[in-house]
């Protein structure tokens, strides 16, 4: 892809970014660019960096060294006030799903449109209408410690999606799931890439990169192999 068009097209860019914890490099001169509507898998092993690598681009961690641009946004210029802006543009699904265990399923996902203000009918209309593509219509009053873990994990993807992002970030996602809820879990997030999303999945998981269809880029102790352009 030509040089132009591929930065036109880039919703995420990185350049030369490093990542450090004291003494410890978690992330060494990585450049990356990602498109719009990609499907990518970061993999590599325990400690590689893949976590800390999508935490940066959220602005749950900051930068040690380089820069970051998020659809035109330059992390290291931004704002405080515009912070919550650029956080709307990701869905984000943990590993340990970070449900809250008091807030019912449908509580849950509706606190993220609550909290954009939205009105009531269109929270319950997007909730609802979100819970059924992913299998939980069913469990709208139930609350997450009586859910498996697929469940669970299908209730955090509502929630990443319910505000229609355009990049939902995946740490992880299947990573404490057995093979049918990993695969469904895998078959929504291919859904949402249908859909425009640029879907971007950490994983160590070699049967998830094996069933999935997204490029695959590995992180070694905090570098980045070639090709950096996805």
């Amino acid at each position: 892809m030509p040089l132009e068009s591929k930065e036109k097209n880039a919703v995420i860019r990185m350049f030369h970014v490093h990542k450090r914890y004291g003494a410890k490099q978690a992330l060494v001169d990585v450049t990356l660019d990602i498109v719009k509507n990609a499907f990518l898998y970061i993999s590599g092993p325990s400690g590689a960096g893949k976590s800390t690598l999508l935490k940066l681009l959220y602005l749950a961690e900051p930068v040690s060294e380089g820069q970051i641009i998020v659809d035109g946004m330059n992390l290291s210029r931004i704002s405080h006030r515009r912070i919550p802006l650029l956080r709307r543009k990701f869905g984000i699904i943990f590993q340990d799903y970070k449900l809250i265990p008091t807030r019912t399923v449908y509580e849950n996902v509706a606190l993220v449109l609550e909290a954009r203000g939205q009105q009531r009918a269109m929270v319950e209309k997007k909730v609802k209408s979100m819970l059924r593509v992913v299998g939980m219509k069913d469990r709208l009053s139930a609350y997450p410690p009586s859910l498996s873990g697929g469940e669970q994990q299908r209730v955090a993807v509502a929630r990443a999606v319910v505000g229609d992002p355009t990049i939902i970030l995946a740490d992880e996602p299947t990573g404490s799931l057995d093979d049918d809820s990993a695969a469904t879990i895998l078959d929504l997030l291919d859904q949402f890439y249908h859909r425009g999303a640029t879907v971007v999945v950490a994983t160590h998981d070699r049967s998830l990169l094996e069933r999935g269809n997204g490029r695959v880029l590995q992180l070694r102790q905090g570098r980045l192999d070639l090709p950096a352009d996805i």
